[in-house]
């Protein structure tokens, strides 16, 4: 298993930072899979889980014997919460597809309702509030309120896209305002850089996403053309 643990502890210096590969493959990963999500792709769910399971790794080094760098509890506890929404997405996007046929997209994307955009912020910024103390009495990485606000959009993100919800991107932009600072100050640098392509990429899915379902409201008659 020898070469295993060389590919585990695989390294490259920028700067004079090292980063490891498994965080850069991680988030490959995770690109990967917001492209699946962009494409209404199914795999772009498995594919997600895999990255999610590689970035536990990071985010928990000292459960690895790593050494250097700080934990982030939320930053790993989101990897397990990922999984477990993801495998609700990957579900739900299933059982579209295959009601639709083959060649059929796997999600519709729609407006959420009011009631669930009010359920989104609520739990947002609740969920924060409920999560500060705890990750700071677990030893998270400071400012732990920062590290709570991804975990928690994170979640909600995910399971938004899972239901088709336009708005999910914009979950993702007010995580990675966040995200980047907060990752870049814990050394993170790689995680970090790729917030920066994800901020970028998560405004262009809301603008797909947006055109898609004004699009499928037209083709349906649940609006004029004149009004969408």
């Amino acid at each position: 298993m020898d070469w295993f643990r060389a590919a585990y502890d695989a390294t490259f210096l920028v700067g004079d930072q090292q980063i490891y590969w498994r965080e850069v493959v991680g988030n490959l990963f995770g690109l990967a899979s917001a492209l699946g999500g962009l494409r209404r792709k199914v795999w772009a769910w498995p594919v997600g889980i895999v990255g999610n399971i590689v970035l536990f790794t990071v985010f928990m080094g000292s459960w690895f014997g790593e050494t250097g760098r700080a934990d982030m509890l939320g930053q790993a506890a989101r990897q397990i919460m990922f999984i477990a929404v993801s495998v609700y997405g990957w579900y739900r996007w299933r059982q579209t597809q295959r009601v639709g046929g083959v060649g059929t997209v796997a999600v519709h994307p729609v407006w959420a309702s009011w009631r669930a955009r009010v359920g989104l912020v609520t739990g947002m910024l609740a969920g924060t509030l409920l999560l500060t103390p705890l990750f700071r009495a677990l030893g998270s990485y400071e400012p732990v309120w920062a590290d709570a606000w991804i975990f928690v959009g994170s979640v909600l993100a995910t399971y938004g896209m899972a239901k088709g919800w336009v708005e999910f991107w914009l979950i993702w932009v007010a995580v990675d305002l966040v995200g980047v600072p907060l990752l870049f100050s814990a050394g993170y640098w790689a995680t970090a850089l790729m917030y920066v392509i994800y901020g970028a990429f998560t405004l262009v899915g809301f603008v797909t996403w947006w055109r898609i379902s004004r699009r499928e409201a037209v083709a349906a008659g649940r609006v004029s053309p004149a009004t969408a």
